[in-house]
């Protein structure tokens, strides 16, 4: 049995212990501004649509990229591959700038090297939601590779366990 808050007394940490429960994969998001390419790791990204082909990633007002998304109008989100965990680090402000990052371009808009997949973006609308705002942006681009992803799952990095196959894949949109 379990315990529960109810929806007037919500504990933000048992709530933030509660959603870290989700695993996730790990993104980098990207923007040029001005020039200057500015990105975040990010996990709250996700499919918004096929048609059109829509994405969403929800930014905390408070951070820096918030601001970087609203001006540049256009993003890259990069799927990070499991073996890029100092990546996601620097990009979530956690490790030193030994190391820059590789980046390409695709139509002006930046994106990182080595990762599990990659999709660029024009943001379409930024729909207010709490402390954050949800950012849905036209897919114009997409690219995959074979690389497993990262994951993230109750604060901490973990890697896919492929299964054997279990049949057909699933599709859930």
């Amino acid at each position: 049995m379990t315990t529960g808050e109810s929806r007037h007394d919500i504990d933000l940490a048992l709530l933030r212990r509660v959603m870290g429960s989700f695993a996730s994969g790990v993104t980098v998001v990207l923007a040029d501004v001005g020039g200057e390419i500015k990105g975040m790791t990010a996990n709250a990204f996700l499919s918004g649509s096929l048609e059109p082909p829509l994405c969403v990633v929800s930014v905390a007002k408070r951070a820096h990229m918030h601001a970087h998304l609203t001006a540049a109008g256009r993003f890259s989100v990069n799927i990070l591959a499991a073996s890029q965990e100092t990546v996601a680090l620097r990009f979530a402000g956690r490790t030193p700038e030994d190391s820059p990052p590789v980046f390409q371009q695709h139509d002006g808009v930046p994106l990182l090297s080595g990762t599990a997949a990659q999709l660029s973006a024009d943001v379409t609308a930024a729909h207010d939601c709490g402390d954050h705002t949800l950012f849905v942006g036209r897919i114009s681009w997409v690219g995959a590779n074979d690389r497993m992803p990262l994951l993230y799952h109750a604060g901490r990095f973990a890697s896919l366990v492929p299964r054997e196959d279990t049949g057909p894949l699933l599709e859930f949109w």
